[in-house]
């Protein structure tokens, strides 16, 4: 199941980010879906995000919080077996490797953020997530930033976005626990 999760989510983030469209959504959000997804920078990614999930349908904010950190979780992962995969390219660039060795950092730091809220949610302890989440995307911020005014294309950029912005999924469902949202 965990595999099915992860294929999903790699589908979603690698070749439907940037082409969304609300004919994809195939299922009315709920209320609860569409009060979220209305507070984040892209409505579609949202929903489509938590509906790649099954237990959306019938989700109180408390497993919205497990589905979207789970995302979150599962794409930094993701992300981390990509970079050592590219940390292995034996024709990359030691300017590349660089770049790659600073995101192998920061996609630590998210992942350990992210079971962090996890830990959190499990003990019932809410305040820290959206400062969590704010980490996690601040990663895939710094990792996308070590490629930008160099000649080298991130191969990470379409994940980095996918991270952030389910990480800003997560920030606003956080809200429903701390009483802001």
């Amino acid at each position: 199941m965990a595999r099915f999760h992860f294929v999903l989510v790699f589908f979603l983030c690698y070749y439907c980010l940037p082409f969304h469209s609300s004919a994809a959504i195939s299922n009315v959000p709920t209320k609860l879906v569409n009060d979220i997804c209305n507070q984040t920078s892209n409505y579609s990614f949202c929903v489509e995000s938590l509906y790649s999930d099954p237990r959306t349908p019938d989700a109180d904010a408390y497993e919205l919080a497990y589905v979207s950190f789970g995302l979150a979780y599962l794409n930094a992962t993701a992300t981390q077996d990509s970079i050592a995969k590219l940390l292995k390219n034996k024709t990359a660039s030691a300017a590349s490797l660089k770049r790659l060795k600073i995101c192998k950092r920061d996609y630590h730091k998210a992942v350990s953020a992210l079971e962090q809220a996890f830990n959190d949610l499990n003990s019932e302890t809410y305040f820290q997530l959206a400062k969590l989440a704010g980490r996690a995307a601040a990663a895939a911020d710094n990792c996308q930033s070590s490629f930008e005014g160099t000649h080298d294309y991130s191969p990470l950029a379409t994940m980095n976005a996918c991270l952030k912005a389910l990480s800003g999924i997560c920030v606003v469902v956080s809200k429903f626990f701390t009483g802001s949202g």
